[in-house]
């Protein structure tokens, strides 16, 4: 398994999926994964799908720039940094963001969101 290749193929997914429909993110995530948005702390995944799902746009376009991994820990986990800019439907400007995700191991021989990390960066 190479972890680039893993790395690359989950961003590819996430951000289709969010992009398409952010309800259904909530298999990627677990009871014990936590999501900082912007600052604010959102744990377990019906939570974090419910923030997710509450933000106030319906159409948004992620363009990615970067993807960075490592691996973390002796149970198999990556950590993925990825940075980019979406699009928001109506909005004329593109916005920055960066986005951290710690994946950990599934026993199907998958991967679930951990730890995930999301800010805007402003200019």
């Amino acid at each position: 398994m190479d972890p680039d290749s893993v790395a690359k193929a989950f961003v590819e997914h996430y951000y289709r999926t969010f992009d398409a429909n952010r309800a259904d993110l909530g298999n990627l995530y677990q009871e014990g994964s936590m999501l900082t948005f912007e600052g604010s702390k959102i744990q377990g995944a019906q939570a974090i799908v419910a923030k997710l799902t509450s933000l106030p746009f319906q159409q948004c376009q992620h363009s990615i720039s970067t993807v960075d991994c490592q691996p973390s820990g002796p149970a198999g986990g990556m950590v993925v940094f990825v940075s980019g800019s979406l699009q928001l439907g109506g909005e004329q400007h593109a916005l920055k963001f960066s986005q951290m995700f710690h994946l950990m191991p599934t026993p199907q021989g998958s991967f679930y969101v951990f730890n995930d990390i999301f800010r805007l960066n402003y200019a």
